[in-house]
């Protein structure tokens, strides 16, 4: 059963088509979610606005790319979870570093191997696992928040969280730590 409170079939069927009015008014009837998403997903009110933003103007630009017209909340969750990721990304990044603090060049390339061999290990996850790893660990989302996302039982949500934490942590083990000293 469809969620009444996204637009129906067909004004979306419509807007694939390219019917203007029907963009117009799935853009606008879509806003409430998309601010909602990302209301839960960013770390600021701002930040959360902003990917609200840049989501519709991508449901703008590609709802013709859409697939099917049930599959409206999943697409526009991904694209607001991504933009929300993205922004988290750069904002860890332009974060000034403690007073004091001086990382070495040989540091700075251990914590980017290090941190590519977490992203390397979570990409490899199905994407069931992936998503409720990231949203849950990455995002810092609470479990009943995760499972309502994601449409599971609190149960579900957990125990796919456990099978993913225990196959980076196995992928972690496996792959071999690059020592001080060694070149990358």
């Amino acid at each position: 059963m469809a969620d009444p409170s996204w637009p129906g079939e067909e004004l979306i069927t419509a807007a694939q088509r390219g019917d203007v009015d029907a963009i117009t008014a799935l853009v606008s009837g879509s806003h409430p979610n998309v601010r909602r998403f990302a209301r839960s997903l960013c770390a600021t009110p701002e930040d959360a606005e902003d990917a609200a933003q840049e989501a519709l103007i991508i449901l703008y630009r590609k709802i013709g790319m859409l697939r099917a017209s049930g599959a409206l909340a999943s697409w526009m969750f991904r694209i607001v979870r991504n933009e929300c990721l993205r922004r988290a990304r750069t904002l860890r990044a332009d974060a000034p570093l403690p007073e004091g603090t001086v990382e070495s060049a040989e540091d700075i390339a251990l914590d980017r191997m290090e941190a590519g061999r977490v992203a390397a290990a979570v990409a490899a996850l199905p994407a069931e696992q992936r998503a409720v790893l990231i949203l849950r660990d990455v995002q810092g989302l609470s479990g009943r928040t995760v499972a309502e996302l994601c449409g599971l039982s609190t149960p579900a949500m957990k125990s796919r969280l456990h099978r993913a934490r225990g196959a980076v942590r196995q992928t972690l083990r496996a792959a071999p730590e690059p020592a001080r000293g060694d070149s990358p």
